[in-house]
């Protein structure tokens, strides 16, 4: 697959930006103001989704609601951003052009933030949001969880800590660019490392050490799901760059869903970088990508129900992707 010259434009563009942030040497607050920045004037959700603030369980949350979307079924995302930045406001554009396309509603937490709320706090008030749709009358069948880069992680971790307390899994697991490893031990952080346009892994230790200071706890599988017995998780969908240092952290999560026999669907987007999907109608790339994701999130509804009555179907790990 070759790569539009719009997605160049973007990678080139994005890549010389974050560079130049130096975000892991910033300031933290300097750098959350730099992203509400540049998501307030870039990021703009779709045309038809409504937003509602509210709270969940004490959790602050933005609601996204499509018009003329079921209101039965809920996307519960959990936005990336290094576990120190974001917010549901960054992640607007992204997740409304999902659910807009999957006709189902979003709920946006605004977790708790490291440095100041370090592990396990931004779990904590994940877990929270999902057990307080459950109260409000949406059953787990009804749910499904997702997020990107930190928040794909986040996601894996509350799966964890559910699955830990005998709560019903959902009807799914999205994950996009996932860090699920804050030790950087895949083998992509040196394979990919003249090939990412965003990151490496130094900067990455910088990051890692505000959300967990303790790095003799950097293996917990809370911390790094990479590491975790993945064994009653739900089916994921996973996507991915090819020129991530992160690949090696999607590649052997799939591998071990695969081993335990649950479905997972992997897509290896070839010249892509971290969260491309970012840029929805700026890059083609990113099109088809939440095309994707919307017909997964459409798909495992409509299946959920009869899977949890016959068990999971296995399918085979998929790669590359050709959009």
């Amino acid at each position: 697959m070759t790569i539009s010259r719009r997605a160049k434009f973007v990678r080139w563009l994005t890549g010389k930006y974050i560079k130049g942030l130096d975000v892991p040497h910033l300031p933290v607050e300097k750098a959350r103001a730099q992203f509400e920045r540049v998501a307030g004037r870039f990021l703009i959700r779709a045309t038809g989704v409504d937003v509602e603030q509210t709270q969940i369980a004490g959790v602050d949350v933005d609601w996204l609601r499509p018009k003329n979307a079921r209101r039965d079924k809920v996307l519960l995302y959990l936005h990336g951003g290094a576990y120190v930045m974001g917010s549901p406001r960054t992640h607007r554009q992204l997740v409304s052009h999902t659910v807009r396309a999957a006709g189902v509603v979003a709920v946006l937490p605004d977790y708790r933030l490291a440095p100041e709320h370090p592990f396990p706090a931004a779990i904590d008030d994940a877990v929270a949001v999902y057990r307080g749709l459950l109260e409000s009358g949406f059953s787990a069948e009804d749910i499904i969880i997702s997020g990107d880069s930190a928040g794909g992680a986040l996601t894996v971790a509350t799966l964890l800590q559910l699955r830990h307390a005998g709560v019903p899994m959902p009807a799914a697991a999205v994950l996009l660019s996932p860090f699920l490893d804050i030790t950087g031990s895949g083998e992509s952080a040196t394979t990919r490392a003249d090939r990412d346009p965003w990151f490496d892994i130094a900067d990455l230790h910088v990051v890692a050490a505000y959300y967990c200071p303790d790095e003799s706890e950097w293996r917990n599988p809370l911390v790094s799901p990479v590491f975790a017995n993945v064994a009653g998780l739900p089916p994921m969908l996973i996507q991915v760059g090819d020129d991530e240092i992160l690949l090696s952290d999607s590649t052997r999560l799939a591998e071990k869903l695969e081993a335990e026999g649950i479905e997972v669907e992997l897509e290896v987007w070839p010249h892509m970088w971290h969260v491309f999907q970012m840029f929805i109608h700026k890059m083609p790339e990113s099109g088809a990508a939440v095309r994707k994701i919307a017909a997964y999130i459409q798909r495992r509804f409509s299946q959920s129900g009869h899977e949890r009555d016959n068990g999971p179907e296995v399918s085979p790990i998929n790669r590359p992707v050709d959009p």
